[in-house]
C-alpha cells in the first residue's frame, strides 16, 4: 500500500496568488493595518509638527499628509488585494524578475533597519527606568524582544492577527486615556498651548514629514491587503488605518509632549506615574509594527535569494535583533534617503498593474529587467533627494511615473 504524502501548504504565499477561500475578514484587516501603522516613531514626528506649528497648522499638516499617504497606501493596498500578490510579486511583473530584486532589497533593507530600531526603542528607556540604565539588562531586554517578534513574523499571518488584535485596542485605547490625562493636567487650552510653537514649521514641511514618517513602510502594504476578500475591503482597511490610526499616533505623540513632556507614549505615561502601563502600551505599540516590517523583510529576502520565507524572517530578525542598539543610533539618519527611494517603487507597482491589468491573471513573468522601471526609481530617487521643495517623496513618484510612462508607450509602439 503506498504511503499518503502530506502536502504543505505555504499560508503566507511567498510564491503564489493568495487563494479567495484563504481570505480575511473585514475586521481582521482592520486590525492588521492598524497594528501596522501604530508606531511610537510616529508620536516622534507628532512632537516635531507641535513644536513647529500653531494648532491650525497640526491640524493642516495631519490632513494634507494623511491624505497623500492613504492615497498612495490606498491605490497599493487595491492593487494587493485584487490581485493577492505580495509587493515582491508584484515587483516581478513591473520590473521582471531580476529587475524585482531592486525593490526586494529596498523594502528588506528598510524593514530590518526598522525592526531593529524598534527593538531599541522598547530596551533602552525600559532598562533606563526599570533596571538603572544596565548594559546587560539592556540587552537582555533587546534578545528578548528580538526572539518574540521574529517568533510572531515568522509563523506569519496567523500570528501577525493574534497580536494585532491583542495590541491594537489595548494601544488605542490606552493611549488615548494618556493623552486625556495629560490635557487634564494643563491650565492652558490647545490653541494655547500650541501657540508656545517655534514657528519653524509650515503645513507643507509639517505634511512632508507626515508623509515621510511611513511612507517607507506604506510600500508595503501589498503584503497584507492581499489577505483582503476583495479591492474595496482592501482600500478600506488601509485608508483608515493610514488616515485616521496614523494620525492618532500624531496626536498622542504631539498634544502629550506639549502639556507633560516627552516625545512617545512611555514618556508621557512615565510623567503621568503609568510605569508598567507605560511598559505594557509601548512594548504593544512597537510589536505590531516589528512584526509586519520582519515579515516583509523575509517576503523580499526569499524572492532575491529563492529560498523560503520562514529562513529568511530568522535571518532578519537575527541581525535586526543583534544591531538593533547599533541602528538606533546611526540608521534613522538614512531614512531620509530610504523615504525617498521607496515610493518610487511604490507607484510603479501601481501604474504597472493598471496599465497591464490582463498580465496579472497568472504569476508567470517573462520580463528579465524592465529598465524603464528601474531607471524611474533610480532618477526619481536622486530628485527626491536633492530637490528641496513641496513634498519629497511625492516629486519622486512623480519622476518615476513620466519615466515609467515613456518606457511603456514607446515598448508599445514598438
Amino acid at each position: 500500500m503506498a504511503k499518503e504524502t502530506t502536502q504543505v501548504v505555504d499560508i503566507d504565499y511567498a510564491e503564489n496568488a493568495v487563494p479567495r477561500t484563504e481570505r480575511r475578514s473585514f475586521l481582521t484587516m482592520f486590525m492588521i493595518m492598524l497594528g501596522f501603522t501604530f508606531f511610537s516613531a510616529s508620536m516622534w514626528v507628532g512632537q516635531q509638527l507641535a513644536d513647529g506649528l500653531d494648532l491650525p497648522g497640526f491640524i493642516g499638516a495631519l490632513i494634507v499628509g494623511g491624505a497623500i499617504l492613504a492615497l498612495y497606501t490606498g491605490l497599493l493596498g487595491y492593487v494587493g488585494a485584487k490581485t493577492g500578490l505580495s509587493l515582491d510579486l508584484l515587483a516581478r511583473k513591473a520590473f521582471g524578475t531580476k529587475g524585482s530584486y531592486l525593490p526586494s532589497a529596498m523594502i528588506s533593507f528598510t524593514q530590518i533597519g526598522w525592526f531593529g530600531v524598534g527593538i531599541a526603542m522598547f530596551a533602552i528607556p525600559v532598562a533606563n527606568e526599570l533596571l538603572g540604565g544596565s548594559k546587560a539588562a539592556e540587552w537582555i531586554l533587546v534578545i528578548v524582544a528580538g526572539i518574540c517578534m521574529t517568533a510572531s513574523a515568522y509563523f506569519g499571518i496567523k500570528s501577525l492577527t493574534v497580536v494585532s488584535y491583542i495590541a491594537v485596542p489595548c494601544v488605542a485605547i490606552l493611549g488615548t486615556v494618556a493623552m486625556i490625562l495629560a490635557v487634564k493636567r494643563g491650565d492652558m487650552t490647545l490653541v494655547q498651548q500650541f501657540a508656545k510653537s517655534s514657528g519653524s514649521l509650515t503645513v507643507i514641511s509639517g505634511a512632508g514629514l507626515v508623509v515621510g514618517s511611513f511612507v517607507s513602510g506604506g510600500t508595503a502594504t501589498p503584503n497584507f491587503s492581499r489577505f483582503a476578500k476583495d479591492g474595496k475591503a482592501g482600500v478600506i482597511t488601509t485608508v483608515i488605518a493610514f488616515f485616521i490610526g496614523n494620525s492618532l499616533m500624531f496626536f498622542m505623540g504631539g498634544i502629550s509632549s506639549i502639556y507633560v513632556g516627552g516625545n512617545d507614549i512611555f514618556e508621557v505615561m512615565l510623567n503621568l506615574n503609568l510605569f508598567y502601563l507605560a511598559v505594557l502600551v509601548l512594548g504593544l505599540n512597537i510589536w505590531t509594527t516589528n512584526d509586519n516590517a520582519l515579515y516583509s523583510a523575509g517576503l523580499g529576502l526569499a524572492n532575491i535569494f529563492g529560498q523560503k520565507k520562514k529562513p529568511m524572517v530568522l535571518i532578519s530578525g537575527i541581525f535586526g535583533t543583534l544591531a538593533s542598539v547599533w541602528l538606533y543610533w546611526n540608521f534613522c539618519s538614512w531614512l531620509n534617503i530610504l523615504n525617498c527611494t521607496l515610493p518610487p517603487c511604490g507607484i510603479i507597482l501601481v501604474l504597472s498593474y493598471f496599465l497591464n491589468k490582463k498580465d496579472y491573471e497568472n504569476t508567470e513573468v517573462k520580463t528579465v529587467v524592465n529598465w524603464y522601471a528601474v531607471i524611474g526609481v533610480v532618477i526619481g530617487a536622486v530628485v527626491a533627494n536633492i530637490l528641496h521643495w513641496g513634498v519629497a517623496s511625492l516629486n519622486g513618484m512623480a519622476v518615476a511615473t513620466v519615466c515609467y510612462l515613456i518606457g511603456h508607450f514607446t515598448q508599445k509602439k514598438a
